[in-house]
């Protein structure tokens, strides 16, 4: 019996809208979606703190931080965030999804609370490392998860939804460090970070593995080696570029805008107030957090790759431009439109990650993908912070628009993946 031209006109109309990604999803897939988004928005929370009060910690005499060895410090952090990601990649792929989540959250958000304990760099160095292993088995893992529950034609849009939560949990630690910083200092902001990881928690209890992870078998689950193939071993090698590139440049840059607004001109910086400064950071939030929507929308019209470079381009001629104003009016319109393009092209590596490769290793190839790709990034902290203070904020920021130029040159030698189905592609293929 044949649907009536009614029930086809409603089910039509389901299906198209700015937010029919959410309304065609079924329970599962809706839950894995706030399980992921909520993971990321907390992973940018607690990572992000760092950024903030990166500023008071280099003006804490008890710590004697310089900035370039709070630059080693971020660098450190990448580092084992690269190692993380790696591992917890491995691990969503052998033992779920899941599992792999939970593990991930309680890790980084421990240690973030540890961080306002320190006395001295060493400590700091210890607990940020520890931190850096949990949050970077956040991301490949929320990939996997999400992708594999929400159908090809919104599978960008609900990725990029998920990448946006990040600039929310930015805005949120700039805004914790709004309320909290004047009235517990530096210490309180990081044990604040500890607090929305128990909801998370709390949430994640309720996530179903897909279907399609169950089906695989255990034996070619997790295979690092698969992803070097003779069908696939070039795309790895040009998405790991790619990461790196961009990696570098969004780094280089967002964990040391709060610094570049905060301290004083003699030291380089705009000298804004630590409130003015967190202001500032949330506009950028706005932003970014446009930036990663609108790249779901455009990536699924007009495909992954042209989104791609169409981005990052347009990074790569807006920061060197934003290093070398000092009106704090200017950089305040300026700075949303540099976090657009310089964090939206994010929403798509999820989904290109995605479509590359098979399940049995789809969360093993975000991870090697994305966070092999981090350890070139892990430079960029140390690099822009020292050139920084012999260069000046101008030079620095002017290497990391040179990073996302060479990001672009590597997203050309990725596939474009369109919408493919993923339900349909057996266990081992390539594309």
């Amino acid at each position: 019996m044949s649907a009536s031209p009614s029930a086809v006109s409603l089910s039509a109309a389901a299906d198209s809208g700015l937010f029919a990604w959410w309304r065609t999803a079924d329970q599962r897939a809706r839950h894995a979606f706030v399980a992921a988004s909520l993971g990321w928005m907390l992973d940018s929370f607690d990572v992000m703190l760092y950024s903030l009060v990166l500023a008071s910690l280099i003006q804490d005499p008890t710590l004697q931080l310089s900035t370039a060895v709070a630059g080693q410090l971020g660098a450190l952090t990448l580092l084992s965030a690269a190692a993380g990601g790696v591992v917890f990649g491995v691990l969503a792929d052998r033992i779920g999804r899941k599992a792999a989540l939970m593990w991930a959250v309680a890790i980084y958000s421990v240690f973030t609370a540890a961080c306002g304990l320190v006395q001295n760099v060493t400590q700091l160095a210890i607990f940020r490392i520890l931190l850096g292993f949990g949050m970077g088995g956040e991301w490949a893992t929320g990939v996997a998860l999400v992708s594999e529950t929400f159908p090809a034609k919104h599978r960008g849009k609900a990725l990029a939804f998920v990448q946006s939560s990040w600039a929310i949990g930015y805005g949120l630690a700039a805004a914790v460090n709004l309320v909290v910083m004047p009235i517990w200092g530096w210490r309180g902001v990081f044990f604040v970070g500890v607090l929305p990881a128990l909801f998370t928690l709390w949430i994640r209890r309720k996530v179903e593995e897909p279907e399609m992870w169950r089906r695989t078998s255990d034996e070619s689950r997790g295979r690092i080696g698969e992803l070097f193939t003779a069908g696939r071993a070039s795309t790895t090698v040009f998405i790991i570029l790619m990461n790196a590139c961009c990696l570098f440049g969004w780094w280089g840059l967002n964990l040391w805008v709060p610094a570049y607004l905060n301290l004083p001109p003699e030291r380089g910086g705009i000298g804004l107030s630590s409130s003015a400064m967190s202001w500032f950071v949330i506009a950028m939030q706005v932003g970014m957090w446009l930036g990663y929507v609108s790249f779901g929308y455009i990536a699924d019209a007009i495909g992954r790759k042209r989104a791609y470079v169409l981005f990052v381009l347009m990074a790569s001629l807006l920061l060197p431009r934003y290093g070398n104003i000092s009106a704090p009016t200017a950089l305040l319109f300026l700075g949303p439109a540099v976090a657009f393009f310089g964090t939206g092209y994010y929403s798509g590596f999820g989904a290109v990650i995605a479509e590359l490769y098979p399940t049995s290793v789809r969360a093993t190839a975000a991870g090697v993908g994305y966070n092999v790709g981090r350890i070139a990034s892990a430079a960029a902290p140390f690099v822009v912070g020292s050139m920084a203070g012999t260069r000046g904020f101008g030079v620095a920021f002017a290497i990391t628009g040179f990073a996302f130029f060479l990001a672009a040159r590597a997203g050309r030698g990725v596939p474009e993946t369109g919408t493919k189905d993923l339900a349909a592609c057996p266990p081992v293929c390539h594309r």
